[in-house]
């Protein structure tokens, strides 16, 4: 499996982002880490395969949602409210091995995008 994360950019607080993750093949879980400068990998959002089973972040507070499309192999980070504290390099991940249920540690993940460069300006 590969995957090719898209869709950071530079927006002001209070926008909204979209970030896109297309997955060349199969995997049991995908989700979502960031990384801030100097700081470590940060779990945001995972979900399984068929979407029934989701796993957020506390910090998420209901501002970003993971959602999936099949058909296309794409998972999704709908990203609202955004603040400076969001400023990041973020990671779609997946995991194909089926052992690690909604993971949240980053080594329990075998898969990593390139990073897409998220900049929140106030």
């Amino acid at each position: 499996v590969q995957l090719q994360a898209s869709g950071g950019g530079l927006v002001q607080a209070g926008d909204s982002l979209r970030l896109s993750c297309v997955a060349s093949g199969l995997a049991y879980y995908m989700g979502w880490f960031r990384q801030a400068p100097g700081k470590e990998r940060e779990f945001i959002a995972t979900m399984s395969w068929r979407g029934d089973k989701k796993r957020y972040a506390e910090f998420v507070k209901g501002r970003f949602t993971i959602s999936r499309d099949n058909v296309d192999n794409t998972v999704y980070l709908q990203m609202n409210n955004l603040t400076p504290g969001d400023t990041a390099v973020y990671y779609c991940v997946a995991e194909t091995s089926g052992n690690y249920v909604l993971a949240t540690r980053a080594d329990w993940y075998d898969v990593w995008s390139q990073g897409t460069q998220v900049t929140v300006s106030s």
